[in-house]
């Protein structure tokens, strides 16, 4: 399983601060305060949930269930066609391409490996370094923490993708879970916003 933990400690920090915030103008608010602080909860904690601690990778044998904001992908090993980490990471599949929010790129962490690789180049005396893996320390992944995943889901799906229950089509779903108290958030608070 590959999540974000930054994302989900900052998802949790701001459920935190808006739960502390939304409740106290429900307890201490008058008029209407309480009413749009309702509503405001109601529509900004499944958009603050959808995108910090929902975003999830599962990689099976089977398949690849890729759990993003506001839809879960279903990828047989045989229907992935490639992984790719560039600024997002990527999955393609069946000519389409799904984005893996739990996999996030950081630039200044591929520089940080693309560093260590260089020095480490030119401290060994024989050239047997390799840009991935330390020839005294084959444990160590010098790569980037989203190259080193995608490279790992590369490796699974070429040994996965002959599995008789890798098979078959790509499945999307909508997380309708996350939709639905998002729109009724939106409407109530519009609603709420428009009678003033």
């Amino acid at each position: 399983m590959y999540r974000s933990a930054s994302g989900i400690a900052g998802g949790v920090l701001l459920l935190g601060l808006s739960g502390w915030l939304g409740i106290d103008a429900m307890i201490r608010g008058e008029g209407r305060t309480p009413w749009l602080a309702l509503a405001g909860l109601l529509f900004a904690v499944p958009v603050v949930i959808a995108f910090t601690v929902r975003p999830a990778v599962y990689a099976g044998q089977d398949r690849l269930l890729v759990r993003n904001p506001f839809r879960t992908i279903t990828l047989p090993w045989a229907s992935v066609e490639g992984l790719r980490s560039g600024y997002t990471s990527e999955v393609l599949a069946a000519g389409a391409t799904y984005q893996l929010w739990a996999i996030p790129v950081s630039l200044r962490q591929r520089k940080r490996a693309a560093r260590q690789q260089t020095r480490a180049a030119s401290e060994d005396p024989f050239g047997t370094t390799s840009a991935h893996v330390a020839v005294n320390k084959p444990d160590e992944d010098r790569r980037a923490p989203s190259d080193a995943a995608i490279g790992d889901l590369r490796e699974m799906a070429e040994l996965n993708a002959r599995r008789g229950g890798a098979q078959g089509p790509p499945e999307v779903r909508w997380a309708f879970e996350v939709i639905a108290p998002t729109l009724a958030g939106a409407v109530l608070l519009g609603v709420m916003l428009a009678i003033g």
